[in-house]
C-alpha cells in the first residue's frame, strides 16, 4: 500500500473516532489506541511532506496570523427578538397566531399548518459560521454584523468537535452554531493558567478572535450546531429534518431541544430549563423558541431586523459585577482556613448576593484579587449555592489588599500554608473545628445520633467541655439537666440516642472519623475489603492503592490519617466507652447474574418508594457499582423527580435511563 493511501485510511479512522468521542461521547477505542494511531500518521506525514486537509493534526494550531480577513456570509445571519417574560413571549405567539390565521383565510387552499415549536437553549458564547463544498470545511467566521464576518478557519479547526469533512457532498451549505467553552474545561484551564479567564464566554471568545491558533487549540473549546442558513443541493420542510441532517452530517447537536403542539408545555419546558440551568456544565442566557414547519417560516418573514418566526426567552443573569467591600477568614472540620467575600448588594439570579465564595489564597491570586478591595469584580452564581467571584473587572492593581492571616481567626493558632490553603493545626482547642468535627460525626449518614445539632454541639463544648467525639459518650443525665434547653425528656432522648449509636457498623464509623479526601463510597468499600478497624487503621498506601477507585491522594490520606496519634487516641478511647464499629457477620452476598450485575449505575433526583440509600444497597447486593458520577463508563442512571445535570448527561452520552419507579423495583426484585 502506498503512504498517501495508508494516510488516508489513518484521516478516516482517527476523524471517525474523534467523532465518536467529541461528538457522541461514545469512544470506541481507548485513549492509548487513538495516540498510536495519531502517531503513526504523524511519522507517515513526517516523511512525505504530505499533510491531506482533513488530517486530525492540523487542529493543534498552526502559524501566527498576521490578521482576519472579512468574509461575506452567503445567507444573512439574522438576530433574534427579545422576550423579557411569559407576557412578552405570550404575545409574540399571538401574533404568530394571528399572522398564520390571516393568511389561511387568504389562502383557503394552501393553508399553513397549525403553528409547532421548537425550544433550544440560547448559548452564552460566540456564534460560528462554517462553509463546507463538496463535504470539506472551506470557511468559518464569525457573525460579525450579520452580513461580513471575521474569517477564522484556523481557529474553528481546533475544536475537535467540528468536523473537518462531512458526508454530504452535493454542494455549498452554511451552518451556524456557537463556540464555547464547557465550565469544567474553563476550571480545569483556570487552575493551572498564569492568567486565569474571567468567564467560559470571554474564555471562548477570546480564543476564537486569538491570531494565534495554538492559543485556541490550549482552551480546549466546544461547539453546537442549530441551523443550516445556506443550503444549495439539499432542502428541508421543517426543523426537526434539519437537525436530523446535522445529527447525520456529523454535527454536534444540544441534546436540549423538545418540540410541542401547545404552547403551554413551551412555557413549562422554559422553567424546566430555568430549573436545571445552573447544573449545566456551559452558559446560557435563555432559550430560542422558533417555528418548527419551515413554508411558515417563509409566509411569516423577517422584519428589518428580525425573523417573525423565532424569538429568544432571557432568563436572569447568572453573572453579575459588584464591589468587592471586605474579606473575612472561616475555619472548617478540617482546619482549613477559607476566605469569605463581602460584596456590596446585588441582584442576581432572582436573589440578593452579598457574600460569595473565594476558595483559597491560591484562588486570591490566581484571579488578581490580592488588590482588590473596594473595586468592582465579577460574579456567578450557580445551583442555588453561594456566588464566586470569577476575577476582577480591570486588570490593574488598584484596589485595597486583602490580608492573609498568620493566626487562626478562631483561637490565635499559627497557620501553616499547604499548598494553596491555609490550615489551623490546633485540633485541641480550636472551637470551629471542634463542633464541625463532633457535627459530623453525628450526622446521619455517620453515627446517626438523633435530635443532635451544630447548635447542640456548641452548647455541649461551651457548658460541658465536649471537645472530641469521645467526650459525647462520658456524659451523664445530671450534667445535661443542668444546661438550658434541656429538659428530663430532651436530656434522656439524646442519652438514648447516644447509646443506640454505639452499634453502627464498621462504615459509619469510618465515615464519622471524618477521615480527608474521603467519602460514603469510599469508607464502605473500605469496611467491605478489611472488615475490621484495625486493618483498616493499619493499611499501607501500597495496598490501599491496588483498591478501586482510590488514587495515591486519597491513600495518602487514610494513612496518614491514622498515623496521627491524637486520632488513634480519639479512637481508642471511643471503642473503650462501647463504640463496636463492628462489620458486618458475612461478606455482602453479592449477585453476579442479575440485571444490574457488573454495571455502573448513577442515582439522580427523588425517589418515592425506595431511599437513595435503599436503593444504592440494593443495587450492590445486585452486584452494580454506584456511582456519583456519569461518564462515559456508566451503564445506567436511575433518575427520580427533579433529576437535573446527571440525567442531562446521560442523554447527551446515549446512556440507558431508568425514570419509571415502579420499573426499577421490578428490575431489583427480579
Amino acid at each position: 500500500m502506498d503512504t498517501k493511501r495508508k494516510m488516508e485510511e489513518l484521516v478516516a479512522e482517527l476523524n471517525r473516532h474523534n467523532y465518536q468521542y467529541y461528538t457522541l461521547d461514545a469512544p470506541q477505542i481507548s485513549d492509548k489506541e487513538y495516540d498510536a494511531l495519531y502517531d503513526q500518521l504523524l511519522a507517515l506525514e513526517a516523511e512525505s511532506g504530505i499533510v491531506l486537509p482533513d488530517s486530525p493534526t492540523q487542529r493543534v494550531g498552526g502559524e501566527l496570523l498576521k490578521g482576519f480577513t472579512p468574509h461575506r456570509h452567503l445567507a444573512p445571519l439574522w438576530s433574534l427578538d427579545k422576550a423579557q417574560n411569559i407576557e412578552q413571549l405570550r404575545s409574540w405567539h399571538a401574533r404568530v397566531v394571528k399572522l398564520v390565521n390571516d393568511y389561511n383565510t387568504k389562502n383557503p387552499g394552501t393553508p399553513l399548518p397549525e403553528p409547532c415549536y421548537a425550544v433550544e437553549l440560547k448559548f452564552d458564547g460566540l456564534t460560528l459560521n462554517l462553509t463546507y463544498s463538496g463535504g470539506a470545511l472551506v470557511q468559518a467566521a464569525t457573525r460579525g454584523n450579520g452580513v461580513t464576518g471575521e474569517g477564522i478557519l484556523a481557529q474553528v479547526k481546533t475544536i475537535k468537535s467540528v468536523p473537518l469533512t462531512i458526508p454530504f457532498k452535493d454542494g455549498v451549505i452554511e451552518v451556524q452554531g456557537e463556540g464555547i467553552m464547557n465550565l469544567s474545561v474553563l476550571a480545569d484551564y483556570n487552575s493551572r493558567a498564569a492568567e486565569p479567564l474571567k468567564n467560559a464566554r470571554n474564555g471562548a471568545a477570546g480564543a476564537l478572535r486569538n491570531l494565534n491558533p495554538k492559543t485556541t487549540a490550549e482552551r480546549r473549546l466546544n461547539a453546537y450546531f442549530y441551523n443550516v442558513g445556506y443550503a444549495d443541493g439539499v432542502q428541508f420542510s421543517g426543523h426537526q429534518e434539519m437537525m436530523d441532517f446535522l445529527r447525520n452530517n456529523h454535527f454536534k447537536v444540544n441534546p436540549y431541544l423538545t418540540y410541542f403542539e401547545n404552547f403551554d408545555d413551551v412555557t413549562e419546558q422554559l422553567a424546566d430549563i430555568e430549573a436545571t440551568r445552573a447544573s449545566l456544565d456551559y452558559l446560557i442566557d435563555g432559550a430560542v423558541i422558533k417555528v418548527t414547519d419551515f413554508r411558515t417560516r417563509e409566509v411569516l418573514g423577517y422584519t428589518d431586523k428580525f425573523p417573525r418566526w423565532a424569538v429568544a426567552y432571557k432568563f436572569e443573569a447568572e453573572e453579575t459585577t459588584t464591589v468587592l467591600e471586605s474579606v473575612s477568614w472561616n475555619v472548617g472540620r478540617t482546619g482549613k482556613v477559607t476566605p469569605l467575600a463581602r460584596v456590596e448588594a446585588v441582584e442576581l439570579a432572582g436573589v440578593t448576593v452579598q457574600n460569595c465564595t473565594l476558595n483559597n489564597v491560591g484562588d486570591i491570586e490566581r484571579k488578581n484579587l490580592k488588590f482588590a478591595l473596594g473595586t468592582r469584580v465579577f460574579i456567578r452564581r450557580s445551583n442555588d449555592v453561594i456566588p464566586e467571584i470569577l476575577g476582577k473587572v480591570t486588570e490593574e492593581n488598584d484596589g485595597g489588599e486583602i490580608i492573609y492571616p498568620e493566626q487562626c481567626p478562631a483561637c490565635g493558632f499559627p497557620l501553616e500554608m499547604r499548598g494553596a490553603h491555609l490550615f489551623c493545626n490546633n485540633k485541641l482547642d480550636c472551637k470551629p473545628q471542634i463542633i464541625a468535627r463532633i457535627t459530623h460525626f453525628a450526622s446521619r449518614d455517620a453515627m446517626d445520633i438523633e435530635t443532635f445539632s451544630d447548635k447542640t454541639a456548641g452548647q455541649l463544648h461551651d457548658e460541658l467541655n465536649v471537645r472530641e467525639p469521645a467526650d459525647l459518650y462520658e456524659l451523664t443525665i445530671e450534667q445535661l439537666l443542668k444546661l438550658d434547653r434541656f429538659g428530663e425528656k430532651k436530656a434522656e432522648n439524646l442519652l438514648n440516642a447516644l447509646e443506640a449509636s454505639k452499634g453502627r457498623d464498621l462504615a459509619s464509623f469510618l465515615y464519622a472519623l471524618g477521615i480527608p479526601n474521603t467519602g460514603k463510597a469510599t469508607t464502605r468499600m473500605l469496611a467491605d475489603h478489611y472488615r475490621s478497624l484495625d486493618a483498616v487503621m493499619n493499611a499501607s498506601v501500597e495496598e490501599l492503592t491496588e483498591l478501586p477507585d482510590i488514587g495515591g491522594i486519597v491513600a495518602e490520606s487514610i494513612v496518614g490519617f491514622f498515623a496521627d496519634p491524637f486520632i488513634r487516641t480519639g479512637i481508642q478511647r471511643l471503642l473503650d466507652l462501647g463504640v463496636e464499629a463492628k462489620a458486618p457477620e458475612a461478606p455482602r452476598q453479592v449477585s453476579t447474574d442479575s440485571f444490574f450485575s457488573g454495571k455502573t449505575v448513577v442515582l439522580t433526583g427523588s425517589l418515592q418508594k425506595l431511599t437513595r440509600e435503599e436503593a444504592a444497597e440494593r443495587l450492590e447486593a445486585l452486584g452494580a457499582k454506584v456511582s456519583g458520577s456519569v461518564s462515559k463508563k456508566t451503564d445506567i442512571v436511575i433518575a427520580g423527580e427533579k433529576a437535573g445535570s446527571k440525567l442531562a448527561k446521560a442523554q447527551q452520552l446515549g446512556i440507558q435511563v431508568i425514570d419509571d419507579e415502579d420499573e426499577l423495583l421490578r428490575l431489583l426484585e427480579e
